[in-house]
């Protein structure tokens, strides 16, 4: 005989004076150790308690089976089949996108005495006696659970058709079973009260996380036709509590009803109706009455419910989230989750798997709901490790999630930012108070502040800015930030304003009107809570950004306070800890106008620069063309370079060195892109190491990530390739400190762990008490392992080995053939025909001491993990955040690099020419020469074949600088504008122009008046948005601006508009001077500047047929002006009738000849003799100004009123012009 084992120290203060009890134990589950309630010992039900029978047609062999006399005679009989009722611990794994209910196999029945009992216990709990029994309290809930792949742990019968699993569901997954609809007798139901619920103020926790021991047993998907089979229970004798009354079926909605009465008629907290304007959505009143009914579990979840009435509270339960009364019914309407008959804890409620979060999240989102995620904060085991059994779990909001602030990854399906913004308007006068010495006349028309957030990054922009009376900057900023959410004060914003943010705004936009002071903090509100005591953001206001203690310091107390509601918002949705103390704030600069091309929001939208005017999107945009960096944070960032493409001419050509270098060095290109491309999205990542909620394979990712920039560098370094340009600044804007601070986590850990397992698992000697921890485990292994070689001897069969399913670790499975060795006192767990599961006294004692010792381990782990994100984070703007934007400026270049390639042939790098005058050192006025110039975005995305018609642009320097563009409609005028601002927005851009040539000077704005467009949202018509946008060109542009203007005047009578064009051509010819083109429709303007020095007439080109009306378009550009607009011939080709067309044409005839005779006669009755000579109306007021005004300056009564630069230069090119028009008349 083989010498005895000695027992572990654990075994043996367990197993002294219980042998004689535990030999007497029958079968039963897991569940039965580890349950918190003393079993019942009634004679009667020992048996039988905590089994279900399984009813067949065939022989069947019985699962507990102590002796092969038993088995026989079972086999000789139908008898129900036994089968352990706490058994089940594994769910049908659903997929993760499917909740609990929406399985598309039937739905087994429960006996009509045993269905839909109430539930008012919610977290099953583990006493410290470790005992383990069956008893559940209140619980009836059931599950389909599927068997292994070799089926070895469900006992079932021997039936040659495979049944579908039916088993009582575990503590992990109990909450999500909802109850069966399909009952036939619902009065059957009434009468079932063997599982009755306790009383409310018994209600304890139940979470999933109690027993959660080991891996998860491996399930497989349903076979297509598996049969169910229908579970009954064995009689039991009912215990003596009183019987619920209507809380089953129908009856239980009315019992729900009644219970939330307050739910009929909702008020918010302060007690105000729906119908009341002050009425707060965010919030719900529940009357004191309720509090008191309420069991623990409802009291912790509406404590967090009535603050976030308006959102979708995702309430964490085990392995599941909830969704409770409200937001259940709304799951069920628009994603038809199941309903849970009689809900659980007395609420209606609906579920889905833990993993799916993120996806049922992003989807309620994107039907325009907030989501609140609520989590647990400890498992079931740990607090009773901590503090024993008795309450409930602790559970925590954890954050709110929004169309405009998503944070996780899964989440997010953009590369490109998405921004939440704060504005707050004040009058002009706000600061008069503060400076008694302005002239109140010098007042701006408006303040606005306005402060924005990237959530995922973490990264916030503020700023503080007058404004005119139309809005123009609010209009520019709105056009290029785009927000997704947008927080108001109530009753704030002008009525103008308010519009022009509405209409800028992304698609589907969130609005958030909050009270103002209380929640829009003021100046001094935001001030105090940000130096609080209990204020996490900064240590001390010297510890602020700079940015913060720059608007404190300035007093700019209306772009204060916008970050003051940010601030409160981000609070209200659990946000602001995490992301305001990364410290990652600057001021916005929307115009960059000292080193940038401006382009304003009406530029943007008119030239679609980001998104295209047919369906909003960005097919065929400027931004689609740009848009090929590789990494995510390289596309984020050309986004902000397409905002503001260059000024400076040897900025401009730094880039181009750059982007010549990466085509023509194709092995330098591969390498930077190779690299890249294993990048994941650092800038991200990193704000997520910040909040300390980044995976441990994400953590991995960052760090092999900058070792992955730590080698290209290295290897550039060592390369013979010479940097240059753009490329050489950047590369070399990398900190030298990277190197250094990637060495030091190169062996911090276990990286093969970490990347294959997701576990930091220290080396020895860093972390003591993670050591120790490991070695109890080990130690508690060697001993299992040990018994497990006892075992093996005294069963006589080397074929045992320990088996792991669910919560029930370290099982002893023995084969079929040794089970005649098992002793009395072992535990059966589970069965098939080859083998069967055990529990020995001393296994289940170690098992539970391995459950204790993996929980230990697993907080050590996330501590450890919180740990590691803190001293990386330590870096975090030093080494890590300048690295990235390195990173994302190379990938910028590459992405330039990219799009000069896919331009075709033939294509060009611009060339630059920055004149000055040598003699007062003033630049002059600007040019551009395009030789053969397509448009860059056609035919964008499709793979339709046509042939673009290039055309030369030659504007300024001995050319004249604005051309006047005639021509029929439709013949290619307005694509010719576009193209024109196109390319030069290429060309600052750093990149390649798709002509044969191209020479030109840097153009400081581009400005741009096109189409017939009203704006309905902001209130303007067609008429009004055309003078709006010609006043800004008047009031802004100087001779280095390009300007686009088309069709000037049309929105007014002809004698109207006619009068308007021809005073701004004049105007913007003669004294501001830019380069530009002015498309019209009027015939008689270009007589009006035949003589103008600065007006080349021009038009496109077309081939007529009178006879058939037909047009044929060449879209090529010439000299001189058209011979009309031929509109009745472009209304033949669109098919209107010819008829119709007739009529119109006698009755333009007739209106042309009453024209031209009314104004013969005119002239014959006015007695003036001789030839008559016109003089341009411009002309004319150039002469008042200079002999009766302020002459030629930019004053009120001078010729350059308004003008923006009105120097020496530019005066004296007025002063030519002037006397050009002059000798020509």
């Amino acid at each position: 005989m083989a010498p005895q084992t000695p027992k572990t120290s654990k075994v043996l203060a367990n197993k002294n004076g219980t042998n004689s009890s535990n030999k007497k134990m029958k079968q039963s589950s897991l569940l039965s150790f580890f349950s918190k309630s003393p079993s019942a010992t009634n004679s009667k039900t020992g048996s039988t308690k905590g089994k279900l029978f399984l009813s067949s047609s065939r022989d069947t062999t019985a699962v507990n089976s102590s002796s092969d006399t038993t088995s026989s005679s079972r086999q000789k009989q139908k008898v129900p089949e036994e089968i352990d009722l706490e058994r089940s611990v594994d769910v049908i794994q659903q997929t993760n996108k499917t909740p609990i209910g929406k399985s598309s196999t039937k739905s087994t029945q429960l006996d009509d005495s045993t269905a839909d009992q109430p539930e008012s216990t919610e977290d099953s709990i583990i006493d410290d006696s470790l005992e383990l029994n069956a008893s559940r309290r209140g619980k009836r809930r059931v599950n389909y659970a599927e068997s292994d792949e070799d089926d070895e742990d469900v006992p079932l019968s021997s039936s040659s058709k495979k049944p579908k699993l039916f088993t009582v569901d575990s503590d992990e997954d109990d909450d999500y079973q909802p109850t069966k609809q399909e009952l036939k007798d619902e009065k059957a139901l009434e009468k079932s009260d063997d599982f009755l619920a306790g009383d409310d103020n018994d209600f304890i926790d139940d979470d999933d996380d109690i027993l959660e021991l080991s891996s998860k047993r491996k399930v497989t998907k349903p076979k297509s036709k598996r049969k169910m089979i229908e579970v009954t229970r064995k009689p039991q004798i009912k215990p003596n509590v009183p019987k619920p009354k209507g809380k089953t079926g129908s009856n239980f909605t009315k019992h729900n009803e009644e219970r939330y009465y307050w739910l009929v008629d909702e008020k918010d907290a302060q007690k105000r109706p729906i119908s009341d304007p002050e009425y707060d959505p965010r919030t719900l009143y529940i009357p004191s009455s309720a509090w008191a009914k309420f069991t623990a579990f409802e009291k912790q979840y509406w404590e967090i419910k009535s603050k976030m009435w308006d959102c979708v509270v995702f309430f964490k339960k085990g392995k599941f989230f909830e969704l409770y009364e409200k937001d259940a019914l709304l799951a069920n309407s628009l994603f038809d989750w199941k309903l849970a008959g009689n809900g659980r804890a007395n609420m209606q409620l609906a579920g889905v798997p833990e993993m799916s979060f993120e996806y049922w999240a992003s989807q309620f989102i994107e039907h325009g709901y907030k989501v609140a995620k609520v989590d647990q904060k400890e498992s079931m085991l740990s607090k009773e490790m901590r503090e024993g059994s008795k309450g409930i779990v602790k559970r925590e909001l954890e954050y709110v999630l929004t169309a405009g602030t998503l944070t996780e990854g899964d989440m997010i399906h953009s590369d490109l930012a998405t921004y939440c913004l704060a504005i707050r308007e004040e009058p002009g006068n706000f600061y008069a108070h503060d400076d008694y010495s302005t002239d109140e006349k010098s007042y701006p028309d408006r303040i606005f502040g306005i402060s924005f957030i990237d959530t995922s990054t973490g990264e916030v922009q503020l700023i503080e800015f007058e404004d005119d009376s139309d809005c123009t900057k609010l209009d520019t900023i709105m056009s290029q930030v785009k927000p997704k959410e947008i927080i108001l004060e109530k009753d704030n914003l002008s009525s103008l304003a308010n519009k022009i943010v509405k209409f800028n705004a992304s698609s589907r936009p969130i609005f958030n009107e909050i009270k103002p002071e209380v929640e829009f903090y003021d100046y001094e509100k935001t001030y105090d809570v940000l130096t609080s005591d209990d204020s996490e953001y900064f240590k001390n206001v010297d510890n602020w950004p700079e940015i913060l203690q720059t608007y404190y310091k300035d007093q700019k107390k209306v772009g204060f306070s916008a970050f003051g509601a940010l601030l409160y918002y981000l609070k209200w949705l659990q946000l602001d800890k995490s992301l305001l103390s990364m410290g990652n704030m600057k001021e916005y600069d929307p115009i960059r106008s000292q080193n940038s091309l401006i382009l304003d929001g009406i530029t943007l939208q008119n030239l679609e620069i980001f998104s295209n005017s047919f369906d909003g999107t960005s097919k065929g945009s400027l931004f689609q063309l740009f848009n090929k960096a590789i990494t995510a944070m390289g596309k984020r960032m050309m986004r902000r370079w397409l905002m503001h493409p260059l000024l400076n001419k040897d900025d401009i050509n730094k880039r181009l060195d750059s982007v010549e270098l990466l085509m023509s060095d194709l092995e330098l290109k591969d390498n930077i892109e190779s690299v890249f491309s294993r990048l994941p999205d650092l800038e991200r990542m990193l704000a997520k190491i910040h909040t300390c909620t980044i995976k441990v394979k994400d953590f991995e990712r960052v760090i092999q990530g900058f070792e992955d920039i730590e080698t290209l560098l290295l290897q550039l370094k060592d390369s013979a390739t010479e940097l240059k340009g753009a490329l050489n600044i950047f590369f070399n804007e990398v900190p030298k400190s990277l190197f250094g601070n990637i060495d030091t986590w190169k062996n911090a850990y276990n990286r093969e762990k970490a990347q294959e397992e997701g576990i930091i698992l220290p080396h020895r000697g860093i972390e003591p008490d993670f050591d120790k921890s490991l070695d109890e485990i080990q130690t508690l292994e060697d001993e299992l392992n040990e018994l497990l070689n006892e075992y093996k001897k005294k069963l006589h069969t080397n074929d045992l080995c320990f088996k792991d399913s669910g919560k029930e670790i370290f099982t002893i499975e023995i084969p079929v053939k040794a089970v005649k060795y098992v002793p009395s006192d072992w535990v059966q767990m589970a069965a098939n025909k080859s083998t069967k599961r055990y529990y020995s006294d001393e296994v289940r004692i170690l098992a539970r001491s391995m459950a204790e010792a993996r929980e230990t381990r697993k907080v050590l782990e996330e501590d450890l993990r919180r740990r590691l994100c803190k001293k990386f984070d330590a870096a975090f703007m030093d080494t890590w955040t300048p690295t990235v934007h390195a990173i994302s400026n190379i990938d910028c270049l590459l992405s330039l690099a990219k799009t000069s390639e896919s331009l075709g042939f033939v294509a060009c790098r611009p060339e630059f020419v920055d004149e000055v005058d040598e003699t007062t050192g003033e630049k002059l006025n600007g040019f551009m020469r395009f030789k053969q110039l397509r448009h860059p975005c056609f035919g964008l995305g499709t793979t339709i074949a046509k042939d673009f018609i290039s055309n030369d642009i030659e504007l300024g320097n001995g050319k004249p600088q604005l051309g006047l563009l005639t021509g029929a409609n439709a013949a290619g005028k307005s694509t010719v504008l576009r193209m024109t601002c196109v390319a030069v927005i290429m060309a600052q851009m750093g990149c390649y122009v798709p002509c044969e040539s191209a020479i030109l000077s840097p153009v400081d704005r581009i400005m741009t008046r096109l189409g017939a467009n009203d704006n309905i949202m902001q209130g303007k018509s067609t008429f009004f948005v055309e003078l709006s946008e010609t006043k800004k060109i008047l009031d802004l542009a100087t001779r280095r601006s390009l300007l686009v203007v088309d069709e000037l005047g049309r929105g007014g009578s002809s004698s109207d508009g006619f009068a308007i064009a021809e005073a701004v051509l004049h105007h913007v010819a003669t004294h501001i001077q830019s380069l530009g083109f002015f498309a019209t429709h009027y015939a008689n303007l270009g007589l009006s500047f035949k003589s103008h020095p600065q007006v080349r007439p021009m038009k496109m080109a077309i081939l007529v047929d009178e006879s058939t009306r037909n047009v044929t378009f060449l879209y090529k550009l010439e000299d001189g002006q058209s011979e009309g607009s031929f509109g009745m011939h472009v209304a033949t080709m669109c098919g209107i009738a010819k008829s119709i067309v007739d009529n119109a044409q006698t009755a333009a005839d007739k209106f042309e000849h009453t024209t031209r005779i009314i104004k013969e006669k005119q002239i014959a009755t006015s007695g003036i003799k001789g030839e008559i000579v016109e003089i341009p109306f411009g002309l004319q007021s150039d002469f008042v100004r200079i002999f009766n005004g302020d002459g030629v300056n930019n004053t009120v009564l001078g010729t350059g009123e308004g003008v923006l630069i009105y120097d020496n230069n530019v005066k004296r090119n007025a002063i030519q012009n002037i006397f050009k028009l002059i000798e020509d008349i």
